[in-house]
C-alpha cells in the first residue's frame, strides 16, 4: 500500500511538467507572438502583448486546433456532386516528412534533376534549418506564410476559368508547346479569357473557386494555369499576389489529387472486397475533356502534369518521382506501352505512353523502367511538320538518363580508385552516343506550307520539342566531360568536394563534410556561391600538368597566343592520363554544349494568347514559359561556363604576368561571350521564375554567380 502511495506521490510530482499541454493551443495567435514563437493567449490585446508593451494584431490562420482526417480528403463523386459547384474549400494535404530528413533529400548534386530549386515547403526566412519543426503544434507545412497589412491593401486576380473549353485553350496558349500530353487542336484558337473576378484577401482561411473543374486533367492544368499573372493585375510580383496564386494552384492540385483518387475507387471495395478483385475496371461516364482523348485516360495525364507541379513549385522532387510513378502504374495497366492500333484515339494513346516515359526518366536516378525495353512497342507520336521530333525527343531523354548514370558511377570508381578503364571506355561510347544524337537533332526538318491552324500551331510545337531535346542533349554532354574538363574544381563532382591539387591535408570544414557525405547527406550547395574563391585563389591552385600550355587556346580556337609557364609538376589523379579525352577536348566540349543549352532555352516560344482589348497591360508584361522540367540543365550550362571563364581569368592574367603587357585580346572575346550566354541564362529562368516560384532558387544563385563575375 506504502508503494502504492509512493507511485502516487511521484505521478503527482512529474505532473507540473507537462502542465503547459493541459489547455490545447488556441487557433489563431497573434502576430507577435508568432514571430518570437512564445504561446499565445488568443486575447484581444494577448497577455504577453500587454506585458511587453508591444501592439497585438490577428491574421487568420490554419496553425492549432484539430487535425482534419485524412479520409475527408478525398470523396466519392456522389458526395461531390451534393456539394455546391460554385465554391470549393480544399482540405490540407498531411506533412509529407516526419522528421527533419525531408530537408536533406532536397539538397541536390548538380547531375540530379532539382539542383538549386526552391523548396516549398521550407520557408527560406528562418534562421535555423529545423526551427519549422518545432515552432507551434499542429503547423501544417503547407501553411502560407502570413502577410503584414501592407500587403493585403489592393486587389488580387487570380487566373482561373469559367469552363471546360476556356481551359482547355488556355492550356494550347501556355502549356502544349512544352508538354504535348493532348492531340493537336481540333477548333480554332479562341481569346483567353480568365475570369476578371478579384479573388478573396489572404485573410480568408481557403481560396475560393468560381467554378470548380470536372475532370481531374483540367483540375491539374488548372493549377498550372493559376500560377500564371492575371492580366488584371496590376501588381504581379507583389507578396500578396504570388500567395494568393500559390494558394489556388495548389487547391486544384490537391483536388485534381482527390478526384484521381474517386475515380480509381470501385463501389465492391467498400461493400464487398471479397468480390472487388474479380470486378472490373470502374467507368467513369464524364464528358471527354478533349473530343480525341478518352476519359479514361485523364486521370493519367493529369498525374503527368502534377509530376511537373511538384518539381517546378513546389520544389518537390519526391512527389515528381510519386505521380510519375503513379501514371506508369495506370499506363502499363491499360497495356498503353503496347498500342498498335490506329483509330481516333491512337494518338492521344501515343502521346500518353511516350510522356509518361519521358517523366518517369526525367524523375529517376536509376530508372523504373529499362531504357530499351523491348515490350514498349507502341509507335512514336507524330507531327506532320516534323516526323522525326518525338523520336529525337525520347532518344534525348535516354541519353541525359544514361549521362546521369554515368556521373553516379563515375564517382563510385573515383571513390574506391578501381574501375576506371571501364569507365574510360563507357566515356566514348556515351559521347558517340549523344554525338550521333546530336547530328540528327541539328538537321531541321523543311516544314510543309499548311494554311491548317492545327498544322500551324503544331509546328511551333514541333521546333519547341526539337529544341528541348538539344538541350537535354547538350546538358548529357556536360555530364559525361565535366569531371574531365574541371577536376580541378572539386565541386563539380558529388563527394570529392574535399580534393584539390594543393591541399592534402583536410582542414576540420573537410572532415565534416566528409562525414556529412558518407553518412548518406548530401549537403552540396550551388557552386556558384564559392565562386568568389577563384579571385582570391592563386593561378596555380586551378591548373593541371595537361593544361599548362594550351588551356585556353584548345578551348576557343580564337585564343591561340595564350600559354601557361606556370602550372605545378603533379597531376591530382594519377589515373588521368587514361581519359579518353584531354582536358582541352573536354573543356570544348563543355563550352560548346553550354552555350547551346542559353541558344536553345532562348529560341523556346513565349504564350501569346489572343487576347480581349482589356488585357492591353497584360500584353505589355512578358508572360512565362511553363512546364520547366529539365530546368536543371540551365544549371549544368552556367556551371561549365563560369568555370571556363574562371579558368580564362587565370591564364589572362598569367599571360599578363609572364609578357608584362596586354597582348591579344582574343580571351576578351572568350569572356564577352560567356556573358552572352550566362545573360541567356538568367533570362530564361527568370521568365520561368514569373510563374514557377521553386525556380526562385535557381534564379537568384546564377544571378548571385553573374553579378560576381560581371559586377556592374
Amino acid at each position: 500500500m506504502t508503494d502504492f502511495h509512493d507511485y502516487n506521490g511521484l505521478a503527482s510530482t512529474a505532473r507540473p511538467v507537462r502542465k503547459k499541454f493541459a489547455k490545447p493551443p488556441v487557433k489563431v495567435a497573434c502576430l507577435p507572438c508568432r514571430a518570437s514563437r512564445t504561446r499565445c493567449g488568443g486575447q484581444m490585446p494577448c497577455s504577453n502583448c500587454v506585458s511587453k508593451d508591444r501592439e497585438c494584431s490577428y491574421l487568420p490562420s490554419k496553425r492549432g486546433g484539430p487535425r482534419k482526417k485524412k479520409e475527408k480528403a478525398s470523396h466519392s463523386p456522389e458526395a461531390e456532386s451534393r456539394q455546391d459547384d460554385a465554391q470549393y474549400v480544399t482540405m490540407p494535404s498531411p506533412p509529407e516528412f516526419e522528421d527533419a530528413s525531408g530537408m536533406f533529400s532536397q539538397i541536390d548534386d548538380l547531375s540530379l534533376p532539382g539542383a538549386g530549386l526552391r523548396h516549398l515547403d521550407f520557408q527560406p526566412e528562418m534562421p535555423s534549418m529545423f526551427q519549422g519543426f518545432f515552432t507551434g503544434e499542429g503547423q501544417s507545412h503547407m501553411q502560407v506564410p502570413p502577410m503584414p497589412p501592407s500587403m493585403t491593401s489592393s486587389q488580387s486576380f487570380v487566373r482561373t476559368y469559367g469552363s471546360e473549353p476556356e481551359i482547355l485553350n488556355a492550356y494550347y496558349d501556355f502549356i502544349h508547346n512544352y508538354f504535348p500530353i493532348l492531340p493537336p487542336r481540333v477548333s480554332p484558337p479562341c481569346r483567353d479569357r480568365p475570369l476578371n473576378v478579384p479573388v478573396p484577401g489572404p485573410n480568408t482561411s481557403e481560396p475560393m473557386m468560381m467554378y470548380r473543374p470536372r475532370s481531374p486533367l483540367s483540375l491539374a492544368i488548372s493549377a498550372i494555369l493559376a500560377l500564371i499573372p492575371h492580366p488584371s493585375d496590376l501588381e504581379p510580383s507583389s507578396a500578396a499576389s504570388v500567395i494568393q496564386r500559390r494558394a489556388y494552384a495548389h487547391s486544384f492540385a490537391q483536388l485534381a489529387n482527390s478526384t484521381i483518387e474517386a475515380e480509381c475507387d470501385l463501389d465492391l471495395s467498400a461493400t464487398d472486397p471479397g468480390q472487388a478483385l474479380s470486378a472490373t475496371r470502374p467507368f467513369v461516364g464524364r464528358e471527354r475533356f478533349h473530343s480525341r482523348t478518352p476519359v479514361d485516360l485523364e486521370s493519367l495525364l493529369a498525374l503527368l502534369v502534377l509530376s511537373v507541379y511538384e518539381y517546378a513549385q513546389r520544389g518537390n522532387l519526391l512527389k515528381m518521382r510519386y505521380r510519375a510513378g503513379q501514371a506508369l502504374a495506370i499506363a502499363l495497366d491499360k497495356s498503353l506501352h503496347a498500342q498498335m492500333g490506329n483509330d481516333e484515339f491512337s494518338e492521344a494513346r501515343r502521346r500518353a505512353w511516350w510522356l509518361t516515359y519521358y517523366c518517369v526518366m526525367q524523375g529517376s536516378i536509376m530508372p523504373a523502367i529499362v531504357i530499351n525495353d523491348p515490350q514498349f512497342t507502341t509507335p512514336y507520336p507524330s507531327f506532320s511538320s516534323d516526323t522525326e521530333g518525338w523520336s529525337i525527343l525520347i532518344q534525348a531523354q535516354q541519353v541525359l538518363v544514361s549521362a546521369t548514370q554515368f556521373i553516379g558511377d563515375l564517382n563510385k570508381c573515383l571513390s574506391s580508385q578501381s574501375g576506371m578503364y571501364y569507365m574510360f571506355e563507357r566515356m566514348q561510347q556515351l559521347d558517340a552516343w549523344t554525338t550521333s544524337v546530336i547530328t540528327q537533332a541539328e538537321l531541321l526538318p523543311i516544314m510543309p506550307q499548311s494554311s491548317d491552324f492545327g498544322d500551324h500551331n503544331e509546328s511551333i510545337t514541333a521546333q519547341s520539342i526539337r529544341a528541348i531535346a538539344r538541350i537535354k542533349l547538350a546538358s548529357a554532354q556536360i555530364k559525361t566531360h565535366r569531371f574531365r574538363a574541371f577536376s580541378d574544381i572539386p565541386i563539380f563532382i558529388k563527394r570529392h568536394c574535399d580534393l584539390t591539387a594543393a591541399n592534402a591535408n583536410p582542414t576540420p570544414t573537410t572532415e565534416k563534410s566528409i562525414e556529412l557525405n558518407t553518412s548518406g547527406i548530401d549537403n552540396v550547395t550551388c557552386s556558384c556561391s564559392s565562386l568568389d574563391t577563384f579571385r582570391r585563389a592563386t593561378s596555380t591552385e586551378y591548373m593541371t600538368p595537361s593544361d599548362s600550355s594550351t588551356t585556353s587556346s584548345e578551348i576557343h580556337p580564337e585564343l591561340s597566343n595564350m600559354t601557361n609557364t606556370y602550372a605545378p609538376q603533379y597531376s591530382q589523379y594519377p589515373f588521368a592520363s587514361g581519359f579518353p579525352y584531354s582536358t582541352q577536348q573536354s573543356a570544348k566540349i563543355c563550352l560548346r554544349a553550354s552555350l547551346v543549352i542559353s541558344r536553345m532555352f532562348q529560341s523556346l516560344p513565349v504564350p501569346q494568347p489572343l487576347s480581349d482589348n482589356h488585357s492591353q497591360g497584360q500584353r505589355r508584361r512578358p508572360l512565362p514559359r511553363t512546364m520547366p522540367s529539365f530546368a536543371c540543365c540551365l544549371m549544368q550550362s552556367s556551371y561549365a561556363m563560369f568555370m571556363i571563364f574562371y579558368k580564362a581569368r587565370v591564364a589572362k592574367q598569367l599571360s599578363l604576368d609572364a609578357d608584362g603587357e596586354r597582348g591579344d585580346d582574343s580571351t576578351g572575346q572568350l569572356i564577352e561571350e560567356l556573358r552572352q550566354g550566362l545573360q541567356r541564362i538568367v533570362a530564361a529562368v527568370s521568365n520561368y521564375s514569373i510563374a514557377f516560384e521553386a525556380m526562385d532558387g535557381m534564379r537568384d544563385e546564377i544571378e548571385g554567380a553573374y553579378k560576381t563575375a560581371f559586377p556592374a
